[in-house]
Protein backbone atom coordinates (compact mmCIF):
# COMPACT_ATOMS: atom_id res chain seq x y z
CA UNK A 1 0.00 0.00 0.00
CA UNK A 2 1.21 3.41 -1.16
CA UNK A 3 -0.14 6.59 1.48
CA UNK A 4 -0.15 10.06 0.81
CA UNK A 5 -0.87 13.17 2.79
CA UNK A 6 -2.33 16.22 1.27
CA UNK A 7 -2.97 19.46 3.64
CA UNK A 8 -3.39 23.11 3.07
CA UNK A 9 -0.69 24.18 5.36
CA UNK A 10 -0.97 28.03 4.58
CA UNK A 11 -0.96 28.86 8.01
CA UNK A 12 2.08 27.40 8.61
CA UNK A 13 5.50 29.37 8.85
CA UNK A 14 9.10 28.51 6.82
CA UNK A 15 10.02 26.27 10.02
CA UNK A 16 6.94 24.70 10.41
CA UNK A 17 6.77 24.00 7.03
CA UNK A 18 10.11 21.61 7.13
CA UNK A 19 8.82 19.94 10.37
CA UNK A 20 5.89 18.94 8.77
CA UNK A 21 7.54 17.54 5.61
CA UNK A 22 10.14 15.53 7.65
CA UNK A 23 7.70 14.41 10.29
CA UNK A 24 5.80 12.26 7.55
CA UNK A 25 8.95 11.51 6.36
CA UNK A 26 10.25 10.28 9.57
CA UNK A 27 6.71 8.65 9.93
CA UNK A 28 6.92 6.45 6.65
CA UNK A 29 4.61 8.56 4.00
CA UNK A 30 5.42 7.98 0.63
CA UNK A 31 4.64 11.64 -0.73
CA UNK A 32 3.64 14.91 0.02
CA UNK A 33 0.55 16.72 -1.59
CA UNK A 34 0.87 20.62 -2.44
CA UNK A 35 -2.01 21.90 -3.85
CA UNK A 36 -2.43 25.16 -5.49
CA UNK A 37 -4.89 27.61 -4.98
CA UNK A 38 -3.98 31.25 -4.36
CA UNK A 39 -1.47 30.19 -2.49
CA UNK A 40 2.68 29.51 -2.57
CA UNK A 41 4.13 28.10 -5.31
CA UNK A 42 4.01 24.20 -5.49
CA UNK A 43 7.21 24.09 -7.20
CA UNK A 44 8.95 26.87 -5.46
CA UNK A 45 7.69 25.02 -2.68
CA UNK A 46 8.48 21.44 -3.65
CA UNK A 47 11.70 22.38 -4.47
CA UNK A 48 12.48 23.92 -0.47
CA UNK A 49 10.83 19.99 0.97
CA UNK A 50 12.45 18.11 -1.46
CA UNK A 51 15.61 19.51 -0.29
CA UNK A 52 14.94 19.41 3.59
CA UNK A 53 13.84 15.67 3.27
CA UNK A 54 15.53 12.40 2.67
CA UNK A 55 12.67 9.80 1.44
CA UNK A 56 9.54 10.85 0.81
CA UNK A 57 8.33 12.53 -2.58
CA UNK A 58 6.87 16.06 -3.64
CA UNK A 59 3.90 16.03 -5.46
CA UNK A 60 2.24 18.58 -6.71
CA UNK A 61 -1.70 18.16 -5.75
CA UNK A 62 -2.96 20.12 -8.30
CA UNK A 63 -0.86 21.90 -10.62
CA UNK A 64 -3.31 24.21 -12.51
CA UNK A 65 -2.88 23.95 -16.30
CA UNK A 66 -3.58 27.40 -16.83
CA UNK A 67 -1.26 29.10 -14.75
CA UNK A 68 1.79 28.18 -16.39
CA UNK A 69 2.52 27.04 -20.13
CA UNK A 70 3.42 23.64 -20.58
CA UNK A 71 7.48 24.39 -21.56
CA UNK A 72 7.43 26.14 -18.13
CA UNK A 73 5.75 23.10 -16.32
CA UNK A 74 7.70 20.55 -18.51
CA UNK A 75 11.25 22.87 -17.12
CA UNK A 76 9.96 22.95 -13.66
CA UNK A 77 9.11 19.21 -13.38
CA UNK A 78 12.20 17.87 -14.96
CA UNK A 79 14.48 20.04 -12.67
CA UNK A 80 12.66 18.85 -9.75
CA UNK A 81 13.23 15.17 -10.31
CA UNK A 82 16.51 15.59 -11.56
CA UNK A 83 17.59 17.08 -8.77
CA UNK A 84 15.80 15.19 -6.29
CA UNK A 85 17.05 11.77 -7.45
CA UNK A 86 13.59 11.23 -9.24
CA UNK A 87 11.65 12.22 -6.02
CA UNK A 88 8.93 14.54 -7.55
CA UNK A 89 5.60 13.92 -8.75
CA UNK A 90 3.38 15.63 -11.54
CA UNK A 91 -0.28 16.44 -10.36
CA UNK A 92 -1.75 18.48 -12.75
CA UNK A 93 -5.47 19.73 -13.50
CA UNK A 94 -7.81 21.95 -15.15
CA UNK A 95 -9.26 23.29 -11.84
CA UNK A 96 -12.58 25.06 -12.93
CA UNK A 97 -14.47 28.14 -14.43
CA UNK A 98 -14.56 30.03 -11.27
CA UNK A 99 -11.14 30.39 -9.85
CA UNK A 100 -9.30 30.30 -13.00
CA UNK A 101 -11.89 33.84 -14.09
CA UNK A 102 -10.14 35.30 -10.90
CA UNK A 103 -6.98 34.47 -11.96
CA UNK A 104 -7.81 36.30 -15.28
CA UNK A 105 -8.24 32.99 -17.73
CA UNK A 106 -10.95 32.85 -20.53
CA UNK A 107 -12.24 28.86 -19.61
CA UNK A 108 -12.06 26.40 -21.95
CA UNK A 109 -13.79 23.22 -22.71
CA UNK A 110 -11.59 20.64 -20.00
CA UNK A 111 -10.96 17.54 -22.55
CA UNK A 112 -9.66 19.99 -25.33
CA UNK A 113 -7.78 22.25 -22.75
CA UNK A 114 -6.13 19.34 -21.27
CA UNK A 115 -5.59 17.31 -24.56
CA UNK A 116 -3.85 20.51 -25.94
CA UNK A 117 -1.74 20.64 -22.75
CA UNK A 118 -0.41 17.30 -22.39
CA UNK A 119 0.32 16.80 -25.75
CA UNK A 120 2.27 20.09 -26.13
CA UNK A 121 4.29 18.61 -22.83
CA UNK A 122 5.05 15.81 -25.23
CA UNK A 123 7.01 18.13 -27.76
CA UNK A 124 8.46 20.03 -25.24
CA UNK A 125 12.58 19.81 -26.00
CA UNK A 126 15.20 20.98 -22.97
CA UNK A 127 18.60 22.22 -23.74
CA UNK A 128 19.55 20.71 -19.93
CA UNK A 129 19.18 17.27 -19.01
CA UNK A 130 15.53 16.34 -19.53
CA UNK A 131 14.37 13.58 -16.55
CA UNK A 132 11.11 11.90 -17.01
CA UNK A 133 8.56 12.23 -14.14
CA UNK A 134 5.44 10.77 -13.62
CA UNK A 135 2.35 13.09 -14.61
CA UNK A 136 -0.91 12.45 -12.63
CA UNK A 137 -4.07 14.43 -13.80
CA UNK A 138 -7.55 15.15 -11.74
CA UNK A 139 -10.33 13.71 -13.25
CA UNK A 140 -13.73 11.82 -12.08
CA UNK A 141 -15.91 11.46 -15.20
CA UNK A 142 -15.53 8.93 -17.66
CA UNK A 143 -14.19 11.42 -20.87
CA UNK A 144 -11.67 12.98 -18.99
CA UNK A 145 -10.66 9.42 -17.54
CA UNK A 146 -10.35 8.01 -21.10
CA UNK A 147 -8.21 11.23 -21.84
CA UNK A 148 -6.11 10.35 -18.97
CA UNK A 149 -5.99 6.78 -19.93
CA UNK A 150 -4.13 7.86 -22.94
CA UNK A 151 -2.21 10.80 -22.36
CA UNK A 152 -1.07 10.65 -18.77
CA UNK A 153 0.58 7.95 -16.14
CA UNK A 154 -2.55 8.21 -13.59
CA UNK A 155 -5.52 9.55 -12.27
CA UNK A 156 -6.31 12.03 -8.90
CA UNK A 157 -10.06 11.64 -7.67
CA UNK A 158 -11.16 13.65 -5.00
CA UNK A 159 -14.23 13.56 -2.66
CA UNK A 160 -15.94 10.95 -3.98
CA UNK A 161 -17.30 7.85 -2.29
CA UNK A 162 -15.24 3.65 -2.63
CA UNK A 163 -17.56 3.20 -5.93
CA UNK A 164 -15.88 5.14 -7.98
CA UNK A 165 -12.82 4.10 -7.79
CA UNK A 166 -13.44 1.08 -9.19
CA UNK A 167 -15.56 2.48 -11.92
CA UNK A 168 -12.20 4.88 -12.38
CA UNK A 169 -9.87 1.52 -12.20
CA UNK A 170 -12.25 0.02 -15.14
CA UNK A 171 -11.80 3.23 -17.59
CA UNK A 172 -8.08 3.73 -16.58
CA UNK A 173 -7.27 0.05 -17.40
CA UNK A 174 -4.91 -2.41 -15.40
CA UNK A 175 -1.91 -0.12 -15.78
CA UNK A 176 -2.25 3.20 -14.99
CA UNK A 177 -1.99 4.65 -11.36
CA UNK A 178 -5.09 5.73 -9.26
CA UNK A 179 -4.86 8.05 -6.48
CA UNK A 180 -7.40 8.62 -4.30
CA UNK A 181 -7.47 11.44 -2.15
CA UNK A 182 -9.62 10.38 1.03
CA UNK A 183 -10.93 13.16 3.64
CA UNK A 184 -9.65 11.32 7.14
CA UNK A 185 -11.61 12.44 10.56
CA UNK A 186 -10.62 11.21 13.74
CA UNK A 187 -13.70 11.23 15.17
CA UNK A 188 -16.35 8.62 16.36
CA UNK A 189 -18.91 10.51 17.10
CA UNK A 190 -21.37 10.67 14.39
CA UNK A 191 -23.01 14.82 15.46
CA UNK A 192 -19.63 16.43 15.97
CA UNK A 193 -17.79 14.60 13.00
CA UNK A 194 -20.25 15.19 10.32
CA UNK A 195 -20.38 18.91 11.68
CA UNK A 196 -16.45 19.01 11.33
CA UNK A 197 -16.61 17.14 7.76
CA UNK A 198 -19.16 19.74 6.72
CA UNK A 199 -17.03 22.18 7.68
CA UNK A 200 -13.97 21.14 5.26
CA UNK A 201 -15.90 20.23 2.65
CA UNK A 202 -18.64 23.31 2.37
CA UNK A 203 -17.18 24.88 -0.95
CA UNK A 204 -16.89 21.71 -2.79
CA UNK A 205 -20.20 20.20 -2.13
CA UNK A 206 -21.65 23.77 -3.67
CA UNK A 207 -19.88 22.82 -7.17
CA UNK A 208 -22.09 22.00 -10.00
CA UNK A 209 -19.24 19.34 -11.53
CA UNK A 210 -19.14 17.62 -8.63
CA UNK A 211 -22.40 17.43 -8.47
CA UNK A 212 -22.49 15.74 -11.70
CA UNK A 213 -20.10 12.85 -10.34
CA UNK A 214 -21.85 12.19 -7.31
CA UNK A 215 -25.63 12.12 -9.55
CA UNK A 216 -23.58 9.00 -11.28
CA UNK A 217 -23.00 7.79 -8.30
CA UNK A 218 -26.52 7.60 -7.08
CA UNK A 219 -27.42 11.11 -4.76
CA UNK A 220 -29.47 13.78 -5.94
CA UNK A 221 -30.20 17.31 -5.38
CA UNK A 222 -31.62 16.87 -1.57
CA UNK A 223 -28.36 15.65 -1.25
CA UNK A 224 -26.14 18.56 -1.87
CA UNK A 225 -28.37 21.46 0.40
CA UNK A 226 -27.14 22.46 4.06
CA UNK A 227 -23.86 21.67 3.41
CA UNK A 228 -24.34 18.10 2.15
CA UNK A 229 -27.00 15.15 3.01
CA UNK A 230 -25.55 12.81 6.37
CA UNK A 231 -25.26 9.88 3.29
CA UNK A 232 -23.10 12.11 0.65
CA UNK A 233 -20.88 13.14 4.22
CA UNK A 234 -20.44 9.41 5.40
CA UNK A 235 -19.34 8.32 1.54
CA UNK A 236 -16.92 11.01 0.98
CA UNK A 237 -15.11 11.65 4.38
CA UNK A 238 -13.85 8.78 6.71
CA UNK A 239 -14.50 9.56 9.72
CA UNK A 240 -14.24 6.93 12.95
CA UNK A 241 -11.87 5.64 15.52
CA UNK A 242 -8.63 4.15 14.13
CA UNK A 243 -10.09 1.05 13.01
CA UNK A 244 -12.78 2.23 11.10
CA UNK A 245 -10.32 4.77 9.21
CA UNK A 246 -8.02 2.00 8.41
CA UNK A 247 -11.19 0.09 7.01
CA UNK A 248 -11.80 2.59 4.81
CA UNK A 249 -8.64 2.92 3.13
CA UNK A 250 -8.37 -0.38 2.83
CA UNK A 251 -11.38 -0.52 0.81
CA UNK A 252 -9.87 2.35 -1.56
CA UNK A 253 -6.84 0.06 -2.04
CA UNK A 254 -9.50 -2.95 -2.70
CA UNK A 255 -11.52 -1.03 -4.90
CA UNK A 256 -8.93 -0.79 -7.43
CA UNK A 257 -6.66 2.37 -5.88
CA UNK A 258 -2.87 2.33 -6.39
CA UNK A 259 -2.33 5.26 -3.51
CA UNK A 260 -4.29 6.62 -0.99
CA UNK A 261 -3.46 10.37 0.06
CA UNK A 262 -4.94 11.18 3.22
CA UNK A 263 -6.58 14.72 3.62
CA UNK A 264 -6.60 15.40 7.63
CA UNK A 265 -9.25 16.71 8.81
CA UNK A 266 -9.81 18.48 12.59
CA UNK A 267 -11.47 20.41 14.65
CA UNK A 268 -9.59 23.27 16.67
CA UNK A 269 -6.19 22.07 15.08
CA UNK A 270 -5.10 26.28 14.87
CA UNK A 271 -3.91 25.25 11.04
CA UNK A 272 -1.90 22.06 11.93
CA UNK A 273 -3.00 19.06 10.80
CA UNK A 274 -4.24 16.19 13.16
CA UNK A 275 -1.03 14.95 13.98
CA UNK A 276 -3.03 11.87 16.58
CA UNK A 277 -4.49 10.78 12.94
CA UNK A 278 -1.24 10.72 10.68
CA UNK A 279 0.76 8.45 13.54
CA UNK A 280 -2.29 6.01 13.64
CA UNK A 281 -2.23 5.84 9.60
CA UNK A 282 0.70 5.70 9.41
CA UNK A 283 2.19 2.18 10.75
Amino acid sequence: MTTGVLFNTDRLDAGEFINYARRLDALGYESLWLPELFTRDPFATSGFLLAATERIKLATGIANIYARDPAATVASASALAELSDGRFILGLGVSNAGLNKARGHAWQNPITKLTDYLNAMSKVKLTCPQVEYPVHVAAHGPKMLATVAKLADGANTYLMPVEHARSARKALGPDASLNTMLFCLHDDNPDTARATARKAIAYYVGLDYYHRAWRGLGFDDQDFVDGGSNALIDAVVAWGDEATLRARIQAQYDAGATRVVIIPVGAGMGGQPDWTLLEALAA
